[in-house]
């Protein structure tokens, strides 16, 4: 294989992703956590705080817009249903509207890595492969070359897409159900918590079956080799 052959997934330095990833932990996670318990200590009302602890994600996505200079569907979206979320909330004195959001974005987020397997490249294949083509190429052939000529190779990541997509689905049913059966001072710390105990559980899940799968086996003898790996099991 040419080695000249464009890197789509590997353009990005470790230590640039690594950071990105660190930002938006940043501005989606911790950021909003942290505004809305402390304007609660300070005596402001849940709807409020909560409406504030919506500002990190949404400078994060104009941020997004302004580097890009395009528009992402995806953040569209995201946009929408925080304005929606926040006009609701403020319509109806209720903040349960906001709440809400959390589980629409995760099923919006498990409708699209469903989606994605009829596209080009399904989303566990993109979202992976920044992390781990550098750590296992063998500098003649990339993940393209690899999907291509293996099917073993791309249906590895085609059930992982799966995983996740179903994962997020039902996790997004029960943030709902969360919104509305626990006390709203503690549905922000459990949504913080549910995201790190999804993750984890989920990365266990799809490292067990890619092991299995042979995913290991075919990284690895590329890099070592650059031959052609066996076919997965």
């Amino acid at each position: 294989m040419s080695s000249g052959r464009s890197n789509e997934g590997g353009d990005k330095p470790p230590g640039n992703l690594a950071l990105h990833m660190v930002v938006m932990l940043a501005t989606d996670l911790v950021g909003p956590i942290a505004l809305y318990y402390g304007l609660r200590a300070a005596g402001i009302g849940n709807v409020v705080a909560l409406t504030v602890g919506t500002v990190p994600p949404l400078l994060g996505a104009v941020v997004k817009f302004i580097k890009q200079r395009k528009v992402d569907a995806l953040g569209v979206f995201v946009a929408v249903v925080f304005v929606l979320s926040i006009a609701a909330s403020l319509v109806t004195d209720s903040p349960r509207f906001l709440l809400l959001k959390d589980g629409w974005l995760t099923g919006a987020a498990g409708g699209a890595f469903l989606a994605s397997l009829w596209g080009r490249r399904p989303l566990a294949f993109d979202f992976s492969r920044p992390l781990l083509e550098r750590r296992f190429s063998s500098g003649e052939e990339t993940w393209d070359d690899l999907w291509d000529r293996k099917p073993g190779f791309r249906r590895i990541w085609q059930v992982t897409t799966v995983f996740w997509g179903v994962g997020l689905i039902l996790d997004a049913g029960l943030r709902v159900v969360i919104a509305y059966a626990l006390p709203v001072d503690l549905v922000p710390l459990w949504n913080g918590i549910q995201y790190g105990v999804f993750t984890l559980l989920m990365l266990v899940i799809t490292n067990i079956y890619q092991a299995r799968a042979g995913l290991w086996d075919i990284l690895q003898h590329d890099a070592n080799t650059g031959e052609p790996a066996p076919s997965a099991r």
